[in-house]
């Protein structure tokens, strides 16, 4: 997580609705004329050697120790350490969130997936086919630029955007400082769009109360089984982009088998944001999750 990703360092710094313009460095130019392939002359013909299955290494596997993953200088119990630190600050605020979030029954989301599975275009029908029934607003999650958050704002609803630098998904001290830039009332609706990115986002409780793991059929029927981390912390899996299954060859039932292999609980819903398949559904999920929160102090039960 991010004891090795480094995004948790004291050099990455969170914006929220800034966009910052990073310097464009020019590489300088080599000249390869001297490699005989630069123009189209290479006469190499290279025969690729049989390796010996006893010589085939199937994996190297610098997750198999304690801490579930490696750092070059840190050993397995300082990255533990670190990581029990990291989390249990980002727990503390995460909490504050729930709980602020439960008083002003505001019912959030938190969407996860990998960069291009479709998570903005997602939201920006399921807020058009729900914004007439309840307040709805969006925080959204990028390295950088705000052209997200502009899409969500495009539709009529408040969307704040926060910037993470370096850092590769959002957490709760972050998400608690949008939250002071919204105003939504009891029955509203909070999504937060993460970072793209199916590893760090995982670890990283931001007071939701769901995780939605979104999932493109373009991605892969085994994406449940790489990211098992991800998965194993959604409590819904959007598998996106449906229309395009005629034109694919992506096996949706060994797609639905890996994902509750890693979390025997999870839900799958297809959906597609294109066409609306799907969508009623997860609107229907959602109304039957959120009216399991308890109601605010001073409403009416």
């Amino acid at each position: 997580m991010c004891t090795v990703c480094g995004c948790g360092t004291s050099g990455t710094v969170a914006k929220i609705g800034a966009e910052s313009a990073g310097a464009s460095h020019a590489e300088p130019h080599h000249n390869h004329d001297h490699y005989p392939h630069a123009h189209g002359h290479s006469h190499l013909h290279v025969h690729q050697p049989d390796p010996a299955p006893e010589h085939i290494v199937e994996a190297i596997d610098f997750g198999a120790g304690p801490a579930g993953g490696h750092a070059p200088g840190l050993s397995q119990e300082r990255m533990i350490s670190i990581e029990r630190d990291i989390l249990s600050k980002n727990d503390a605020f995460a909490a504050e969130n729930r709980a602020r979030l439960r008083a002003e029954g505001v019912f959030a989301l938190n969407f996860v997936s990998s960069p291009g599975s479709g998570k903005t275009s997602l939201l920006v029908r399921t807020i058009t086919d729900l914004r007439d029934r309840c307040l709805i607003a969006v925080i959204e999650g990028d390295q950088q630029t705000s052209h997200d958050a502009e899409r969500i704002r495009a539709t009529g609803v408040q969307a704040v955007q926060i910037n993470t630098g370096k850092g590769c998904h959002l957490d709760a001290h972050m998400v608690g400082h949008a939250l002071d830039h919204l105003s939504l009332g009891s029955g509203g609706l909070l999504f937060i769009e993460n970072v793209g990115n199916l590893v760090c986002p995982a670890a990283f409780d931001l007071g939701e109360a769901h995780k939605v793991v979104v999932l493109s059929v373009t991605e892969g029927e085994d994406k449940p089984l790489k990211y098992p981390d991800m998965f194993a912390a959604a409590d819904l899996m959007l598998l996106n982009k449906s229309d395009l299954l005629p034109h694919l060859e992506f096996d949706m039932s060994a797609c639905m088998a890996a994902a509750l292999r890693v979390n025997p609980h999870i839900q799958i819903l297809t959906v597609s944001a294109k066409t609306g398949e799907g969508l009623p559904a997860f609107y229907a999920w959602i109304e039957a999750r959120a009216s399991l929160m308890p109601a605010p102090a001073g409403d009416p039960a």
